[in-house]
């Protein structure tokens, strides 16, 4: 698949997590979704903001900050549930928390998550 075909599925299914989240009962803040490689640099450069290979380079990830009683859930742990329903959702989807990155929600590309 291209990326622009994966572009458009992330774009797809995105609203579907976000729906899915308020059905756990959360409230989110919106986090990351794009970082532009000329701000933060390119792909396999080092850049002073995320990692190097990001697939929010590639328009392909969101970091999803979610509240519950007014408090962030800070804890890997705590995106567990959503986590592994949005790896279900397709064979492409990533969920952030398999390398310590709770929040992340992707989808895979060459490798890049």
């Amino acid at each position: 698949m291209r990326l622009g075909e994966k572009q458009e599925l992330f774009m797809r299914l995105l609203p579907s997590l976000i729906d899915k989240a308020h059905d756990l009962g959360f409230a989110i803040r919106g986090g990351d979704l794009f970082r532009s490689p000329r701000a933060f640099g390119a792909m396999g450069e080092p850049g002073p903001y995320g990692h190097r290979s990001s697939a929010h380079k590639l328009k392909l990830a969101i970091d999803l900050n979610l509240m519950l009683h007014g408090r962030l859930i800070r804890s890997t742990q705590g995106h567990q549930e959503l986590g592994e329903w949005w790896e279900r959702q397709h064979p492409l989807c990533r969920w952030g928390g398999r390398f310590k990155d709770g929040n992340h929600y992707s989808l895979e590309h060459n490798g890049v998550m």
